[in-house]
């Protein structure tokens, strides 16, 4: 329902644009510039291009990520430990209303994610570094943590968003690669060589624009994550697991595809980081009511 809301909500906007070039009047302009574009076809192109890839990646999300983090699933628990990690998972989601989401352990650093194309079809995974570095209560947080992300159904939003970024990339490159072709380069007809290689320029520094967008929503999805296993776990406990994540000497970073869905999200610049810096989450918490 959420997917159906959104793209609905998607197809709007695109009609609301159509609507709003022809009373600028931008379609004639670009006419009388000899530019003959389409742009109510290439907005439908553009969302068709910008949504497939994004949409095929939340489906295919579980299963890249046991591949590509190399994760164990918990089919049938080996040890104590690992009947604590299902328990547990279990019952924060039973609390936070969702089904059991799949639990696995992969090798590295102090690190965990959560992923899966609803919240009741999900992934929470926790690194061996994460389960040796530490403690029960620590550990109960980042894993209420990222039930919260499943529950918030973090996954589709940011894949949505993802999309809806792609399709106005890929939208202004071509225009831009059309209004270059056609009025710099005074090609008559056809596409020419001028209007791939300014589409591709154009689309690579729009992608780079876009993705900092992207990363914002992101930020603001693990403040709520953080928040909700507050509420989970306890407000102590997810503080000291933070605190203790910020001991950590150089985590090892996720995947770009699991990056926004993990406890930590390493050091990038700030604008383009998946998650804000550790003390700020630990600031939020600590003004929680």
């Amino acid at each position: 329902m959420r997917i159906l809301l959104f793209l609905a909500t998607n197809a709007a906007i695109l009609v609301v644009i159509s609507l709003v070039f022809r009373l600028l009047g931008l379609e004639g302009l670009l006419a009388q510039n000899g530019v003959d574009l389409n742009l109510q076809a290439l907005l439908v192109y553009s969302a068709v291009i910008g949504f497939s890839g994004s949409l095929i990646s939340l489906f295919l999300s579980k299963t890249m990520a046991k591949h590509s983090m190399g994760v164990q699933l918990i089919e049938q628990p080996a040890n104590q430990a690992e009947r604590w990690l299902v328990d547990t998972v279990a019952q924060q989601a039973s609390q936070a209303g969702i089904g059991m989401p799949e639990v696995g352990i992969f090798e590295g650093a102090p690190n965990a994610f959560a992923t899966g194309w609803n919240k009741n079809d999900a992934l929470v995974a926790v690194s061996t570094g994460l389960l040796r570095d530490m403690n029960q209560d620590e550990i109960e947080a980042v894993l209420a943590h990222e039930v919260s992300h499943v529950a918030n159904g973090d996954m589709v939003t940011l894949s949505l968003i993802q999309g809806v970024v792609n399709t106005f990339v890929v939208f202004l490159s071509r225009v831009v690669g059309h209004v270059v072709d056609r009025v710099i380069l005074k090609n008559e007809r056809g596409h020419g060589i001028g209007f791939f290689i300014t589409s591709m320029i154009a689309q690579v520094v729009l992608s780079f624009l876009a993705s900092a967008i992207v990363m914002w929503f992101s930020r603001r999805r693990e403040f709520r994550a953080d928040a909700g296993g507050a509420q989970l776990a306890g407000r102590e406990k997810m503080i000291a697991a933070l605190q203790r994540l910020q001991q950590a000497h150089d985590p090892e970073p996720l995947p770009d595809e699991m990056a926004a869905f993990g406890i930590s999200g390493g050091k990038m610049r700030a604008i383009f980081a998946s998650h804000p810096p550790l003390e700020d989450r630990i600031a939020a918490l600590r003004e929680a009511r």
